[in-house]
């Protein structure tokens, strides 16, 4: 595949990845899954006829199994990533909302997360890229079941910078006396800060050189036989982010849209939770595949189990499925009923007030995100709920007429499928997240040293000294 371009590091760059080396004697798999943020539909070339930029992902797509109906468990961060960890949504799980640089909590660490099981079942672990799952005591990745952590505890674009940007704010001056840490992202391997600042749209960033030069990347580019390797959107496009935005494809949401506001991340509307996916693993998966079977990011953890053989953990009830025989060709089903909860949006976070049964998807909330113009929709519920056909109305632009024989005839199925999964989760084992916040859980650093933005009284002012920051790392404080 060659050396990956600069659009496909950054977004690498910004991803989860997770490796998994198992023992050769059993001779299971080994696993790499790449989640990158804010990727709409559109955003794979292999979906988007418009899109050039990601020939790599692409060729991997042409040469294994793409699915056009891949759904994130959540349409932001946090509760998407928890998500894909446990195989459970965040009215599951607890992680509802995304998380801060003052969080004091994170996953609840009574949740057993996909690298537990796997390290449990002899497979070394490692996470490269953004956590965003906590950051504080034991909520780092590194007491979360990876044996190797290098990256960012949360969102790049989280904190201050002495060069601001949209949604970065300047950091105050350095006090004239005494010294300060920087609150721009800590970029930690392990449980050190390695540094205070990251160009994630730099080739030779610490992130996209970690990428490039480890083995979770050498597997997926020197393609071994032996093993498989996935890659998906965490949640669609940030329309905010206006032309930065990822490109939604066909999946519009035009009847939010009519209204004002987003119809992409924090919404349920496809663009903001419909992303693209792919897997491949020469001689298993079937190459040239295109797969319509309603999936999710909850079904990587059953799924990789099950290919693991080990077992999934007890006294507790999943939202994902082992679609393992949809891997391997050998069906094309997949839900017959998928759960969208509130992410940001209209309505309280977590709850699930939009699900998908068939081709049918029934919104009991709608509204609430902003668009790139800055316009809010509002906040509206429904009862009866809007019903869409997306066989025929991909955009979701004309609900089903209350009286027609056709929303009268799904109505009865789609009541009793929201009726029958809310009380699955109140009846199921259901976490709590600690979503505390205080500012000593911010990630820190000796401010005497240079990888700190503030300096002591008489420290050496190279702070960007790139010899001295190649050569140090500092522990937090």
């Amino acid at each position: 595949m060659g050396t990956p371009s600069p659009r496909t590091v950054l977004v690498l760059a910004a991803a989860l990845v997770g490796l998994s080396a198992p023992r050769a004697a059993y001779g299971q798999p080994n696993f790499i899954v790449i989640l990158a943020d804010d990727v709409g539909w559109g955003d794979l070339g292999a979906n988007w006829a418009e899109t050039k930029e990601t020939p790599h992902l692409d060729e991997l797509a042409a040469e294994g199994m793409r699915f056009v109906d891949f759904h994130s468990a959540a349409s932001t961060c946090s509760p998407s990533r928890a998500s894909l960890l446990t195989g459970r949504l965040g009215a599951r799980n607890g992680v509802t909302h995304n998380f801060a640089i003052t969080s004091v909590g994170g996953l609840p660490l009574n949740e057993t997360t996909l690298a537990e099981v796997l390290r449990e079942a002899g497979y070394s672990t490692g996470a490269i890229g953004k956590w965003h799952l906590g950051h504080h005591g034991r909520h780092h990745p590194s007491f979360r079941g990876f044996d190797y952590y290098f990256g960012i505890p949360y969102s790049h674009d989280m904190g201050c910078t002495d060069t601001p940007g949209y949604n970065l704010p300047p950091c105050p001056p350095c006090p004239r006396h005494g010294a300060a840490a920087s609150f721009f992202p800590a970029g930690w391997r392990e449980r050190t800060v390695t540094r205070r600042w990251l160009f994630l749209s730099s080739r030779t960033s610490p992130l996209s050189n970690s990428l490039s030069t480890s083995a979770a990347w050498r597997h997926a580019t020197q393609r071994r036989q032996r093993g498989s390797s996935g890659g998906r959107g965490d949640n669609g496009p940030w329309a905010q982010k206006c032309e930065l935005a990822g490109r939604l494809g066909p999946f519009l949401g035009a009847w939010q849209r009519q209204r004002g506001g987003s119809s992409a991340k924090q919404t349920t509307w496809e663009g903001g939770h419909r992303v693209p996916a792919l897997a491949y693993w020469p001689g298993r998966i079937p190459a040239k595949q295109t797969s319509r079977a309603l999936l999710s990011t909850l079904d990587i953890f059953p799924t990789l189990v099950a290919l693991a053989g080990a077992a999934l953990p007890p006294n507790r009830r999943f939202d994902g499925l082992d679609v393992s025989p949809v891997l391997f060709g050998w069906s094309d089903v997949g839900h017959k009923v998928l759960l969208h909860p509130n992410s940001g949006a209209a309505g309280k976070a977590g709850e699930i007030e939009t699900l998908r049964l068939a081709q049918y998807k029934a919104f009991y909330t709608t509204g609430g995100a902003m668009a790139c113009d800055g316009s809010i929709g509002p906040a509206e519920h429904h009862q009866p709920p809007l019903i869409f056909n997306l066989d025929r109305d991909i955009q979701e632009q004309e609900p089903l007429a209350v009286a027609s024989r056709e929303y009268q005839a799904v109505l009865p199925a789609i009541s009793r499928a929201y009726a029958q999964a809310l009380e699955d989760i109140a009846t199921d084992n259901v976490s709590v997240a600690d979503y505390f916040k205080d500012p000593a859980a911010t990630p820190c650093c000796n401010a005497q040293h240079v990888a700190c933005r503030c300096q002591a009284p008489g420290s050496h002012a190279a702070m960007l000294d790139r010899r001295t920051e190649r050569r140090a790392t500092w522990p937090c404080l």
